[in-house]
Order: C-alpha cells, then structure tokens, then sequence
C-alpha cells in the first residue's frame, strides 16, 4: 500500500527528528516535512502527481488538515483516503479518528503500514467560500485565536508554559472575555437557503422549524459567536457542536448569544456540550447565509480567515473519506 506524509514543521510536534521516526516506521513511504503551504502544494502538484499514493498521511493541526485536503482537491489527486495524525494544539477534528498522545499516533501509524485494506471512515464537510472544512465560525471563536497568537507573540518566554489549554485560557480571561465586556455584541440574521430548517431544542430533541423553508429568516438578533460545523469538537475536547451528528447530510449551526458572565458561568456545560438556554439557538441545515451587522473576524478549520460581513455555509455531505484509526487499533 503506497503511503505518503506530510508534517507541517511549524505544527506544535512537527519537527524533522518527527519526520525521521516515520520514515523509520514506514520505510517505503514518501514522508515530507514542509514550512509553507506553498512547499507543500509544490510537492503534490510534483511528485505525488506522477505517482499518486493510495493513503495520504496529513500531520500537523486542524489548519494542516484542511489545507491539505483542499490542495488534495485544487491538484485533483484522488487518494482513497486521507489520515488525520493529531500533531498540533486543539486538533479537533483528528480527535474524530484518532487518539492524540503522540506514542498512540506513531502506533497507529505502524499499524497502518501492516494493514492492506485500513477501515475507513466517511465525512462530511462544510462548504465556505469554495473551500471544505470541517469547522468554521466568527465571533468569540475567531477573536480567541487572534488573542491568544498576540498573546504568544508578546510572551514568548510563556508561549508554551502549562500546555495549549492553559495558553487559551490566558488568552479568554486576559483579552476575550474583558473586551466582551466592553463591547456590545455584533448582530446576525440566518437565512435559510436549502431544505426545510431542523432545529435542536433545549431538551436536545431534534425539530421541524415552522415555515423554515427556503430563505426564511431562522434567527435575527445578536450573537457572540456564529458558526457551522460537522464534527462535535473545536479542539481540547470542547464539545461545541455536540449535536453535529444527528441529521444525516447535514451541518450544525449555533448562533450562541450569551453575555461574556454567562459563558463564564456556564463553561463547564459548555464545554461538555451540555449548555441549553434561551440564548443558545442550535439548527440542523444543508444551506444557510449569515448576514453580519459589522466586519466580524472569521475563522476556517482553527485558523484566522480576516474579516466578514457575509458568510455562507453548504453541506457537503461523504466529502472526504478519512483513516479510521481507532478501528484500526481495534483489529
């Protein structure tokens, strides 16, 4: 089975000495170790062209994983399928298909180079902007990442003291949360533009919106965070869209209003998906247009994206077929 890997150097593990402990695991593979997203689309449009692999191995973060894919899709090089290997800080769409303790990962990578036919797991994906991802969002979500990179930026000597989840944490109580205080919270309208609209309600049941259909306005009012999705976590195990999986073929959308105290209070919940209130709006659509009331900060697969006044979101549903590595590890 023909195997290629590519390790993003600038992911949290992605190093050089990384790479060589995968050429040592898969001798027979094309392992590469890149820097730039361009070095990485040179080496597909390249090699990989003349001699396509059968599994195509993405390390590195979220980010690493979408963009791979995308120029997976822009080289037209078909791959029956693509493994996530968890090598960066939120990691939350590895979490889907793999564990995250890098001993566990390089397990599964040998284990993958014994196996002829790997179980597969089929994905669906969000259509933004012409680009498929797994997650994407504006609001709190994208400010997070802002903040905590100005953050790590001018505390360099801390950037990485007490692990990823402690720097966010740093970053939402030291940026985040205070200029949510200070500011009043942007405005969305949701408009549907596919199938009749499903909603989730507060005791988790799945719904028909009344006269949801085709451009009928689901929610309009303000918003601290607007996102879509189709895996459950957003990294670190946060479950934001707990829900995301009960409606095939579609994406989960949230509109979460909260004040800045309440999301403090609620964070537990919050984190475990379990956050029900009269300001947290949760649907189930195959088509949607966000329309902001200002420029928001936007973010695609975990990394920042600039600025919007305008989004719109498409299921796109078996979009990717992913390297099931838990069920791997099961064999």
């Amino acid at each position: 089975m023909s195997i290629a890997v590519l390790i993003n150097a600038h992911a949290r593990r992605g190093s050089e000495a990384l790479g060589e402990r995968i050429r040592a695991l898969l001798p027979a593979a094309a392992v590469r170790v890149t820097r730039s997203a361009a070095e990485a689309s040179a080496w597909i449009e390249g090699e990989l062209s003349r001699t396509p692999p059968r599994i195509f191995l993405a390390g590195g973060g979220d980010g690493t994983a979408v963009s791979v894919m995308n120029l997976l899709r822009d080289h037209a090089l078909a791959v029956e399928a693509v493994g996530l290997l968890p090598f960066g800080t939120g990691n939350a769409w590895a979490r889907s298909t793999s564990e995250v303790g890098l001993n566990a990962v390089l397990e599964g990578i040998a284990e993958l180079g014994r196996t002829p036919s790997p179980p597969i797991k089929k994905c669906a994906l969000v259509e933004v902007e012409g680009r498929l991802t797994p997650f994407a969002g504006a609001g709190w979500d994208a400010e997070l990442l802002a903040d905590h990179a100005a953050w790590r930026q001018s505390n360099p000597f801390l950037a990485d003291f007490g692990g990823p989840a402690l720097g966010y944490a740093r970053s939402v109580i030291g940026r985040t949360i205070p200029r949510g205080v200070r500011q009043n919270p942007a405005r969305v309208r949701v408009v549907n533009l596919g199938e009749p609209a499903l909603m989730v309600d507060r005791n988790e049941v799945v719904q028909r919106v009344p006269d949801g259909g085709a451009g009928a306005v689901l929610y309009e009012g303000p918003m601290r965070v607007a996102g879509a999705s189709t895996t459950e976590e957003l990294g670190l195990g946060f479950r934001a869209f707990k829900f995301a999986r009960e409606a095939e073929n579609r994406i989960a959308v949230r509109i979460f209003a909260a004040t800045p105290m309440q999301a403090v209070l609620g964070l537990p919940k919050l984190w475990r998906g379990e956050y029900a209130a009269e300001n947290d709006h949760r649907f189930l659509l195959t088509h949607c247009r966000f329309e902001f009331d200002r420029p928001m900060p936007y973010e695609t697969g975990g990394d920042l994206a600039g600025v919007r006044t305008e989004l719109e979101f498409k299921a796109c549903p078996d979009a990717v077929r992913l390297v099931d590595f838990r069920a791997l590890s099961r064999l």
